[in-house]
């Protein structure tokens, strides 16, 4: 299996995803503080090698390459010696990383009706200023049929 990207790991921390995030954050907490089963035994104790502390230390300070670095390590090494937290981290794992956490995503959409005027698709606008006439009104070139115009007859 492969590692948990610590990229993933330090956005998901960070509140990256929205509500998707957050609830994939949760799951991964709930996930980590499961019981430590090593394959053929019980119990290794309480929180030895099962990544709690890392997990701990990354919520309190999301960006922190190194703590999610070291998470990462450790849920590998773990998931070696636990087949079954193996497979359930392979599984979300797979769901995390469908999330998208690029939060400067940009979605426009524009249905139905009719736009009179500018319309402006993107992100992060700032200072604009759209001096256009209203719909109907006294245009140079005759009446609101798009620049087509002069009077009627």
């Amino acid at each position: 299996m492969d590692p948990v990207s610590v990229g993933l790991l330090v956005a998901l921390a960070g509140g990256a995803g929205g509500e998707l995030g957050r609830n994939a954050w949760a799951a991964f907490s709930a996930l980590v503080r499961r019981p430590f089963r090593r394959d053929g035994g019980g119990e290794d104790g309480p929180a030895t090698g099962s990544g709690e502390a890392e997990l701990a230390r990354l919520a309190q300070n999301p960006a922190d390459q190194g703590t999610a670095q070291a998470l990462s390590t450790t849920l590998a090494v773990r998931a070696a010696l636990d087949a079954e937290f193996r497979t359930v981290l392979a599984v979300w794992q797979d769901q995390a990383q469908r999330i998208p956490l690029d939060d400067r995503a940009v979605h426009n959409t524009i249905s139905g009706g009719v736009q009179h005027g500018p319309v402006l698709q993107g992100r992060d606008f700032s200072d604009l200023t759209f001096t256009t006439a209203a719909p109907g009104s006294d245009r140079p070139g005759g009446s609101d049929r798009g620049g087509q115009g002069g009077t009627a007859g």
